[in-house]
């Protein structure tokens, strides 16, 4: 008797974009309105649709959620972040590519899944009151060093 097919995991892997924008050495964030992590602040960002290269999702996800005009410039790492529910079960998995993008012209306004959109300095990134989600800080100070020609 053939074995009967399997389900598919609801939590397979969701392929995203994020866009790491840096103007007048300030870097641009948004504070996310949606799971995971509403409420926080993290890079403008969202799913890459079925044919779209990574770094036109990330252009084009950058200008739905803040307004700013970008060009891509490198895909430069990625992280996972974890969509879980009140008992602590996965409800998605986001692979997130990160891609550092030029500004090219803009001032951002919060749209689409954005609650607000503002440039940060370095430095307040280490405010232990503001809610970053996971590997923020992280990803800017890699974006930064890459940016500056550190990296």
């Amino acid at each position: 008797m053939p074995a009967s097919p399997q389900p598919i995991a609801k939590a397979l892997p969701i392929a995203a974009t994020i866009a790491a924008v840096f103007h007048e050495e300030r870097i641009l964030l948004v504070r996310r309105a949606n799971p995971p992590d509403a409420g926080r602040w993290g890079f403008p960002g969202g799913k890459i649709e079925a044919g779209e290269p990574i770094e036109a999702a990330a252009v084009r996800e950058l200008f739905e959620e803040t307004g700013i005009r970008g060009q891509a410039r490198r895909v430069f790492t990625a992280v996972d972040a974890f969509d879980r529910d009140e008992t602590g079960g996965l409800r998605r998995h986001f692979v997130l590519i990160a891609v550092l993008c030029d500004w090219i012209a803009g001032e951002p306004v919060a749209g689409d899944d954005a609650l607000d959109a503002r440039w940060f300095r370095l430095d307040e990134l280490d405010d232990t009151g503001l809610a970053l989600s996971l590997d923020v800080a992280k990803v800017v100070r890699l974006a930064a060093d890459i940016a500056s020609g550190r990296g």
